[in-house]
């Protein structure tokens, strides 16, 4: 799996602009390549965001979720990893305080994993 660079960069703007609260989108693409990021509505808070995914239009490859969080901290929750066992194989975390390589690529299962940045 691969994604593109400015996908991140806008995953670690939104956060920024989000901050406290937190921000979630769905990831998709197509090739194995994260192209974009999916906004449905979502209810945020500082320690959760919850995305309306009966809110999908049909037709999207979704390869996972990008969500934030605002500490330092980039490891899943509890609640993160109930959400990647239902939507996709891979997921990121950006974390406080959003710069370049504020982030945790994870699998389903929240076991790490390597995502190759592309331009």
């Amino acid at each position: 799996m691969k994604v593109r660079r400015d996908v991140l960069r806008l995953a670690l703007e939104i956060a920024k602009e989000s901050y406290p609260n937190e921000f979630v989108a769905l990831l998709t693409g197509k090739r194995k390549i994260i192209e974009e990021l999916l906004f449905l509505p979502f209810d945020a808070g500082v320690s959760s965001a919850i995305i309306h995914m009966e809110m999908l239009p049909l037709g999207y490859r979704i390869y996972g979720t990008v969500h934030s969080h605002p500490s330092p901290s980039c490891k899943p929750s509890r609640a993160d990893l109930d959400m990647f066992a239902k939507h996709g194989v891979v997921h990121i975390i950006v974390c406080y305080p959003f710069e370049w390589g504020c982030w945790g690529f994870y699998d389903k299962n929240g076991k790490e994993v390597k995502i190759e940045i592309v331009d």
